[in-house]
């Protein structure tokens, strides 16, 4: 991975975060344990009052913060602050200053714990030795980033069943696919479009394949390793979109193949405004800088456009880079690298299953989805209360049960509508609203929480 360490002042100790190893698993099919039933539903607790087993405890360096008495069910739009996250920015407070641009030594801890912080960011994620990890704002940067640093004539396939920072970000002439019935559909879609387009291009232009991890309305996971092999069997890249996979399976870019990778800190219990593009260095390092600014050049001359712009992650890093949220993000990465992810993912899809299996026998409630109802998922359920605006119920739960959901179309336009419309075909119903409610689980989540969500769904129907 090409970084640029800098040694640490003798008289400064180094900050506590250490190199996580590379993860080797890839994600695979959920085997967490399907309870067979709900518990009883309980009498509603008044406002302003703790139901017993909700709320978080940070105990730990993955115990989330949250406030007690509020059931965080939104991990999907933004994930609480891991514990790591919160007490590594504190102990980096008092020495905060500019990275790359000093010689003191405030700066040059700065310096060292911003590069060590891309170190244990492509050491979770599994990069190659030359690959860059770029540090942005959040996945919509990232992916805009690489929509910048395209080589001229890329073509561009994705689905429409992407979050829109997989939508928006690509040139013209980007061929999205229709929606897939089935992970297999997926696969097929993609090998035609890319025959095709080998057809046509007489076999030479660039080709990327820009493709989900797990959706963010579903929760379904998508076959990224099997579509890595299709695209590089046509000569295309493959770039992933894992805002959504990220926080919920261990990842490892070499071992899935794919030549990019983006996520956002905040769903990954960083919430420091911090992002990343990892990937294949050459495409980076030919493209103009995604920002012009200092940093960025190695040198600039007194004639108008006389620039040397840097090779390596800086040349799309121009000003002040976020070092809390790249530190934050690192220490959260390193503590899920040394936890037992395994115990984690189980405890989820236990969490998961109850609440579908919940929601599945409340006779008002349909959910959404777009692969078979077994599909391997996240922590992710989207749903509809027929007769009921999504946004009234979503205001309900909120200020009688203290329980925080999503409701609207989640960023996913194209696909929310559609699968609204399949909801209705299969329920029968006539009377589904025209968006939906999304509960979406993590670290920090219990059966309390899922159980509170069910009782109350069952007392506004």
């Amino acid at each position: 991975m090409s970084t640029s360490l800098v040694s640490a002042p003798a008289l400064v100790s180094p900050p506590a975060l250490v190199s996580a190893p590379p993860l080797v698993s890839a994600p695979g099919t959920p085997t967490g344990v399907a309870p067979t039933g709900v518990a009883a539903p309980t009498p509603a607790t008044p406002v302003g009052s703790t139901p017993a087993g909700c709320g978080s405890t940070a105990t730990g360096p993955l115990g989330v913060l949250g406030v007690p008495g509020q059931v965080n069910l939104d991990y999907a739009a933004t994930a609480p602050c891991a514990r790591a996250a919160a007490d590594a920015v504190a102990e980096l407070l008092p020495w905060y200053g500019s990275v790359h641009r000093g010689a003191g030594a405030l700066s040059r801890r700065s310096t060292l714990a911003y590069e060590r912080a891309r170190q244990d960011v492509g050491d979770f994620l599994g990069v190659r030795p030359d690959d860059h990890v770029v540090f942005t704002r959040n996945t919509t940067d990232a992916l805009n980033l690489l929509a910048r640093a395209l080589p001229p004539g890329t073509r561009v396939v994705t689905f429409a069943a992407e979050h829109h920072a997989n939508l928006l970000p690509w040139p013209t002439g980007t061929v999205r696919l229709p929606v897939p019935g089935s992970a297999g559909d997926a696969v097929r879609a993609v090998d035609a479009a890319l025959r095709e387009l080998r057809r046509g291009s007489g076999g030479g232009a660039p080709i990327l394949v820009a493709v989900t991890g797990a959706s963010n309305v579903t929760g379904e996971c998508w076959p990224i390793a099997e579509l890595a092999r299709v695209a590089h069997a046509h000569g295309a890249r493959i770039a992933l979109d894992a805002a959504q996979l990220a926080p919920h399976a261990e990842l490892d870019v070499t071992a899935l193949t794919v030549d990019y990778l983006a996520l956002s800190g905040h769903k990954l219990y960083a919430p420091f405004g911090i992002g990343v593009l990892a990937g294949r260095a050459d495409w980076l390092d030919a493209a103009p800088p995604y920002l012009a600014g200092g940093g960025a050049t190695l040198g600039v001359g007194a004639a108008t456009h006389d620039v040397r712009w840097a090779d390596g992650p800086g040349r799309h890093e121009a000003g002040t880079p976020n070092l809390l949220g790249a530190v934050a993000l690192a220490a959260v990465c390193t503590a899920l690298a040394e936890a037992d992810r395994a115990a984690q993912y189980a405890h989820e899809q236990a969490l998961l299953a109850r609440l579908r299996s919940g929601l599945a026998a409340l006779p008002d409630v349909a959910e959404l989805r777009t692969f078979e109802a077994d599909a391997p998922r996240v922590g992710i359920v989207s749903f509809v209360v027929a007769g009921r605006e999504s946004a009234a119920v979503a205001a309900d739960l909120a200020q009688h049960w203290q329980l925080g959901l999503r409701d609207g179309l989640f960023c996913a336009h194209p696909l929310a509508r559609r699968l609204l419309a399949e909801a209705a075909t299969r329920s029968g119903r006539r009377d589904l609203p025209p968006t939906a409610l999304r509960a979406s689980i993590g670290l920090g989540s219990t059966v309390a929480h899922v159980d509170r969500l069910l009782t109350a769904l069952a007392a506004t129907r």
